[in-house]
């Protein structure tokens, strides 16, 4: 996979965009120009189903005339000059935003480190497509398989440019490469289906295909013959690791400065208070090397710090881009990010951070309780905190997996839930939201 983003040159159209919309009226101006590179392969029953292949390079111009902005976004192929001036004739005939700017000159980063985001390593079609089978294929091997959900390879890269009208000048890209594969256990009405995955920046970092083939098959086998159990108060739910960085993410979402200033989180008068178990911290770091959210500045050309967002317990920050600071009466924390010519504030690399007990020792401390494989659903309300997710796993007894659940539904507030978290020590930081195993106690399950 070829690394030339051709910055020079894309730098060069960039700033040649913002000069033309200065002439045209603008104040001030920035212009993104996003490029993609993609190429998958999915399989299905030791057959080929599909190759796809993409390649875009995304223009975005934003213009501030006083406080008033308006953003266009373009193709390759545009005429800069009529760009820029329907950008400024669209900021004029708008109204007025008392927060949107670019971020302040001295927030602006001059320098920023290498992170080691990108991996030139080119992966052909052939090579996607044999690895996709590798994985469908070792699953299909597992005795109690029965079908496949299909297998897929890709690899693919992005980068970032942008360039503003007060000075800042920078770009950097990013790889990935990734392999999953599902796969269906039983037969008739007592089917069940699972899958694995494995998404890296470093093609040598992917697990094995024939790996991640058993993994899915296992799990999937695992599920076969579920029972239901009884309604119960005051469960105790263990997450599945994949399961608890949908938790992390409920936090995440709940201190995004944009949900604040919109008064759509639970939390938005909690600053400074208590908000998870005391002794648990939320970190975000944008500046890890290798990173799956790593950038080295955001997308209005500032640089983060790695964070505790929320430390023992206390929330200390939220995420914060330039204009959602300014609504907040606070100053942004380089979490900015680009969607097409909109700036949102969001995590990078977030974790919430493990514990000292193993999972072994922690589902044993349980005793009894639900541990949490799936869920299904979206009932979880970011306003009020309410939280009611179908869910399907295995029945801890004794502090031990026994007999696979499905057809219940957990329930509680996600600010009690924060308040009872107690995490294992297995994080797997390759995920942009990362969290160990976690064990949430005083729950509510629906079941026969």
């Amino acid at each position: 996979m070829s690394d030339t983003i051709d910055s020079a040159s894309l730098l060069a159209r960039a700033e040649e965009l913002i000069a033309r919309a200065v002439s045209a009226g603008a104040d001030a101006a920035d212009a993104v120009i996003v490029r993609g590179r993609s190429r998958s392969v999915s399989v299905r029953l030791g057959k080929v189903e599909g190759t796809e292949a993409s390649e875009s390079d995304d223009f975005s111009l934003r213009v501030f005339v006083g406080r008033r902005v308006a953003s266009v976004s373009a193709s390759p192929g545009f005429d800069l000059k009529t760009l820029a001036e329907r950008a400024v004739a669209m900021a004029k005939a708008s109204p007025e935003d008392p927060f949107a700017s670019l971020a302040d000159e001295a927030n602006l980063a001059r320098q920023w480190p290498d992170l080691e985001l990108f991996d030139p390593t080119e992966v052909s079609s052939e090579a996607l497509a044999e690895a996709a089978l590798a994985a469908e294929a070792a699953a299909l091997a597992v005795a109690g398989v029965t079908n496949s959900g299909g297998a897929g390879a890709s690899a693919g890269m992005g980068g970032l440019v942008l360039a503003t009208s007060h000075g800042f000048s920078g770009s950097y890209m990013a790889s990935r490469f990734g392999r999953s594969v599902s796969v269906i256990a039983g037969e008739g009405t007592k089917m069940e289906r699972d899958y694995d995955f494995d998404s890296q920046l470093y093609f040598d970092r992917l697990r094995d295909p024939a790996a991640i083939g058993r993994e899915a098959a296992t799990r999937t086998v695992r599920r076969l013959d579920p029972r239901q159990v009884p309604t119960a108060r005051d469960v105790t739910v263990v997450y599945d690791p994949r399961m608890a960085r949908g938790i992390a993410g409920h936090i995440a979402g709940a201190i995004n400065g944009a949900a604040v200033a919109r008064k759509t989180s639970f939390l938005r008068d909690r600053m400074g208070r208590q908000v998870l178990k005391a002794g648990l911290t939320v970190t975000d770091d944008p500046l890890v090397v290798r990173g799956a959210s790593s950038r080295p500045f955001d997308g209005e050309g500032v640089s983060g710090q790695k964070l505790a967002m929320i430390e023992d317990g206390i929330l200390k920050h939220w995420f914060l881009s330039t204009s959602t600071a300014r609504e907040l009466g606070l100053s942004t924390n380089g979490r900015g990010v680009r969607g097409g010519p909109a700036v949102n504030p969001a995590s990078t690399n977030l974790a919430l951070e493990p514990g000292e007990v193993s999972p072994e020792e922690l589902i044993r401390s349980v005793g009894t309780g639900l541990y949490v494989t799936e869920l299904i659903g979206q009932g979880v309300n970011m306003v009020t905190g309410e939280y009611s997710r179908g869910a399907a796993g295995y029945w801890i007894e004794n502090g031990e997996l026994t007999f696979p659940v499905s057809e219940v539904t957990i329930a509680s507030n996600l600010s009690d839930m924060f308040m009872r978290i107690t995490p294992a020590s297995d994080i797997d930081r390759s995920f942009g939201i990362a969290a160990p195993t976690l064990a949430i106690e005083g729950m509510t399950l629906a079941g026969a």
